[in-house]
């Protein structure tokens, strides 16, 4: 058995197969997923699981160089902005961009993991990074 928080065996084949530069996305609820862009549901019910559990899990498998979320989040959900900030890693300032950019941005990514997080603006893109 794998060691590690990380037990979802498709996310965890998902991170281990990406590259420098590759992105994901943690979506709340909402989020439309772009045609041609894998959707890994993890939503169960509003809330479960919710967009900071998953993201402090999927940090703990992910090597990130930025992420990328929308400039709403500072105004509209001041709670997860602040929650999402505390759990980057200390050298990450994420860049923020208008929802609409953000949501032309993720036809880029490789996958967006839809959680069950039901308040506004909660995602992040995040930028694969190197561990070397």
């Amino acid at each position: 058995m794998k060691r590690g928080e990380l037990l979802n065996s498709y996310l965890s084949g998902l991170i281990a197969d990406l590259g420098h530069k590759d992105k994901i996305v943690i979506a709340d609820a909402g989020l439309p997923v772009p045609e041609g862009v894998e959707k890994i549901d993890l939503a169960v019910s509003c809330g479960l699981p919710g967009f900071i559990d998953t993201l402090k899990v999927v940090l703990a498998e992910y090597q990130i160089e930025t992420g990328i979320m929308a400039e709403e989040i500072k105004a509209e959900n001041p709670m997860i902005l602040d929650e999402t900030l505390a759990i980057l890693p200390e050298e990450i300032k994420p860049e923020f961009v208008s929802h609409e950019d953000f949501k032309r941005l993720t036809k880029d990514c490789r996958a967006v993991i839809r959680t069950g997080e039901c308040s506004p603006f909660a995602n992040i893109i995040l930028v694969a990074g190197v561990t070397f």
